[in-house]
């Protein structure tokens, strides 16, 4: 009995890539997928349209703080939205309100906004701001 390859496994195809061309064409599809991926992340994370920066804050009582803060946005004729947090000794987070900060005619605003806690505080932060104003802080 004598079989050979192509009686086995059929006449092999003559207008396959070879295997090293799809391997360098799968290589630069991920390059170009991977550079893809890290234009966009650094867009969104490097260059934020809208920056808040801790600008103070102070614990008026067992369960209120007052933090000031200042933002910063590109565009200051939109209005933004900010989250501000009070924090336990601990360091969790025991209170967070989110707040609108109105367009302006100045780039950069300072904001004052009372946070109440469900712990005694020890401060206040400013955990983010951005662009996406959520519908039920437009609202007046």
């Amino acid at each position: 009995m004598t079989d050979s390859k192509p009686d086995r496994y059929g006449e092999a195809r003559g207008n396959a890539l070879p295997r090293r061309l799809l391997a360098v064409l799968l290589a630069a599809l991920g390059v170009a997928a991977f550079a893809a991926v890290a234009v966009v992340g650094y867009q969104r994370l490097v260059t934020a349209e809208v920056k808040g920066e801790l600008y103070g804050y102070e614990v008026l009582d067992d369960e209120t703080v007052q933090v000031r803060f200042s933002v910063t946005r590109s565009d200051p004729s939109a209005p933004a939205a900010c989250i501000v947090r009070v924090r336990s000794a601990d360091g969790s987070e025991t209170g967070r309100r989110e707040v609108l900060v109105p367009p302006s005619e100045s780039g950069t605003v300072q904001v004052t906004t009372t946070v109440k806690s469900s712990q005694p505080p020890v401060m206040g932060d400013v955990y983010g701001c951005g662009s996406d104003v959520p519908e039920y802080l437009r609202s007046p």
